[in-house]
């Protein structure tokens, strides 16, 4: 008898990042899926097991502006179109909120999505609130907003539609090409000083990248990416993130030469973070993908995080410590000055906030 930590086969997991579906730790009972070898319809010849299909559940939720706190994070409120990411990264550091929904952070992330259709609406409602700040919103935090779901319900755009009607600042990071889409907002958005856009890059390696994030751009679309907001006068970045030890972090100043090549302006980079239910997920795919380094992988990761997978203190989390972690900083910031990036740039502009008139609003004498 064959007991394996999913709920869902393993060959219906092809073209997914996690290669299983463990409950998350909210959960009290977990479930197996037990081959007791009566059910071979599935295991013939001529039949393949059904792929995994992406379910879109529509998000009741009331409000659309997260805050954060974050001592080491740059932005203080942001705005995720979904919950869940069908991009798939093995190592999103994302996947244990889907824990909170009683969902696996293992192949329901990236399976189970979350949409939330009335955002444009909420945002509207909560900018024009008497006591509203105008701060920098950030999109891309915890889940991609160009991610594939994004082409058919474009609630990413009616978002952007709302922040350019009020005059509002926006910072987008995506792995997606889609957000050359909406090159017509951003650079409406930009002439204004209101917006900036960075691509992440992991990888050169085309092969490396539709493992590690199967459902994403491939790393020439998206440097294309780089090259079409920068040709559109919109400020573009590259962020390397996550940069793995022994696996993608020889790759670094390659990574950021060739976004410098395709117009980006800056440039950031995070280590690999691995808490939660990530370290475990993290591992098997290593296992799977990489056996012959996944002990060196994991032996640098923990080399860097105080002899843990992971070590989750303000200020050290974003950038490791010790010895390997001070030869990575190391060699980002000798590449960025070698290459010009992260020259002193204005900051988004606050200052042309407004909030449009809506209908029935008595207008102001002339």
């Amino acid at each position: 008898m064959t007991v394996l930590n999913t709920k869902i086969r393993p060959e219906s997991l092809r073209g997914r990042g996690a290669l299983s579906n463990q409950m998350g730790r909210y959960e009290k009972q977990t479930r197996f899926l037990v081959d007791d070898g009566w059910d071979d319809g599935w295991r013939a010849e001529d039949a393949s097991p059904p792929p995994l299909r992406t379910e879109v559940i529509h998000d009741a939720t009331r409000s659309i502006i997260s805050h954060n706190k974050s001592p080491d994070i740059s932005f203080d409120q942001s705005i995720n179109p979904y919950r869940g990411c069908e991009h798939g990264c093995i190592y999103c550091f994302a996947r244990p909120t889907h824990a909170w929904l009683g969902l696996s952070p293992g192949a329901d992330f990236e399976s189970r999505l979350f949409a939330k259709p009335n955002a444009a609406e909420l945002l509207a409602k909560e900018l024009s609130a008497p006591g509203y700040v105008p701060r920098a919103i950030a999109m891309g935090t915890n889940t991609d907003p160009y991610q594939p779901l994004e082409k058919k319900m474009r609630i990413t755009r009616s978002i952007l539609e709302v922040l350019r009607d009020f005059r509002h600042p926006v910072a987008i990071v995506t792995k997606s090409p889609l957000i050359l889409r909406d090159l017509d907002i951003l650079s409406e958005l930009a002439e204004m000083g209101l917006a900036k856009a960075a691509l992440s890059v992991t990888t050169l390696d085309r092969k490396l990248a539709r493992a590690m994030e199967p459902r994403a751009g491939t790393p020439a679309r998206r440097l294309q990416a780089i090259r079409g907001l920068a040709e559109a006068g919109i400020p573009a970045g590259v962020m390397f993130a996550p940069a793995i030890p022994a696996l993608n972090d020889h790759e670094m100043e390659s990574v950021l030469a060739a976004a410098k090549e395709a117009g980006a302006r800056s440039a950031g980079y995070v280590l690999l973070r691995l808490p939660l239910e990530i370290k475990d997920l993290f591992r098997e795919w290593l296992e799977a993908e990489v056996p012959g380094r996944a002990r060196h992988v994991m032996a640098l990761v923990r080399s860097m995080r105080g002899g843990k997978d992971y070590d989750a203190q303000w200020n050290t989390r974003m950038k490791g410590t010790g010895p390997y972690a001070e030869m990575m900083a190391s060699r980002f910031h000798m590449a960025v000055k070698k290459l010009g990036l992260n020259q002193p740039a204005r900051p988004l502009a606050i200052n042309n906030f407004r909030r449009p008139p809506r209908i029935g609003d008595q207008l102001s004498l002339l």
